[in-house]
């Protein structure tokens, strides 16, 4: 099936209360022969996971990691109520899950932003496990909010080789944690209040294993809808080697306060949870060509 967009209830702009809109898309890539990646989409929950494994296990992990969180109560009643510990408890039993089928031989990263109310206030609960990323605009400011757990991220750490230098460094996708497989299994988190005009990004490795921040900010900064910019940011990993499978979902925030200047929950959006395992080659529509072409020019 081919992604579309989905978004919030086509009355809810003049209904008080943050409103979030949001596209997705995943592409198996030009080189890879299945697609590894899984992610889900629904209000409250955006996530992606990347699967390791090879011969299809991939796929069961990352599959079984978005299937676990889809069982969240919250996903059916649209309540932003999760929290980080009641997250780590579904994680572990994807966790499990992933090793009793797969016999701890398949894993898989994660990463995303579920949307969480504290006192009335909207925040971005980002959790990350492995070198999947999370990003987030705000303000003019973009910058990357999830730290990789990878080999080569933790000698940028230690000041053994530049963030340039870890982009082609031959261990670069060596990750340190992950769901599935090791000891480290637990995934980090951070809460940031959501702001006006919030923009998130969540995406594999597939893509900024293709495109830098730089290239990565141009297009989110510049494509409005945010299905358009999830097709510019897919095609443009594919124009750029397509090396990897390629999944990215983005979500603006908007109305984050009320007339009142209090923020609450809008309404639940009238879609299902969109769940997608080991996708089918994604068709990227015309109207991204454009969008991505008008990118491309650009940078000459």
């Amino acid at each position: 099936m081919n992604p579309q967009p989905a978004s919030v209830s086509p009355d809810a702009e003049n209904r008080p209360g943050l409103s979030l809109s949001y596209g997705y898309g995943t592409d198996r890539g030009l080189r890879r022969e299945l697609n590894e990646d899984s992610f889900i989409a629904s209000d409250p929950v955006f996530a992606v996971a990347d699967g390791m494994g090879g011969h299809e296990a991939g796929e069961i992990a990352s599959g079984m990691c978005v299937r676990a969180l889809a069982a969240m109560p919250q996903l059916a009643t649209g309540e932003r109520s999760v929290t980080a510990a009641v997250l780590q408890q579904y994680l572990l039993r994807a966790d499990s899950s992933i090793r009793e089928a797969t016999g701890a031989r398949a894993g898989t990263t994660l990463t995303g932003a579920v949307v969480v109310e504290q006192m009335g206030m909207p925040y971005w609960l980002v959790l990350n496990i492995g070198d999947s990323r999370t990003y987030r605009l705000s303000q003019g400011h973009f910058a990357q909010v999830s730290v990789d757990h990878s080999e080569v991220q933790e000698l940028v750490d230690a000041g053994e080789i530049t963030a340039a230098q870890a982009t082609v460094h031959p261990r670069r996708h060596v990750v340190t944690r992950a769901l599935g497989t090791g000891d480290e299994t637990e995934a980090d988190y951070w809460l940031l209040p959501v702001e006006e005009g919030d923009r998130i990004l969540i995406c594999s490795d597939g893509l900024t294993g293709e495109l830098t921040d730089d290239h990565i900010h141009r297009i989110l900064s510049t494509v409005a809808h945010p299905q358009d910019a999830v097709d510019a940011l897919i095609q443009a990993a594919l124009r750029n080697g397509g090396r990897d499978n390629v999944t990215v979902i983005v979500v603006d925030a908007r109305n984050v306060m009320n007339d009142a200047g209090i923020a609450t929950t809008a309404p639940r959006p009238t879609v299902d949870a969109e769940v997608e395992v080991t996708l089918p080659r994604a068709q990227i529509v015309d109207a991204s060509r454009a969008a991505a072409n008008e990118d491309e020019s650009g940078k000459h």
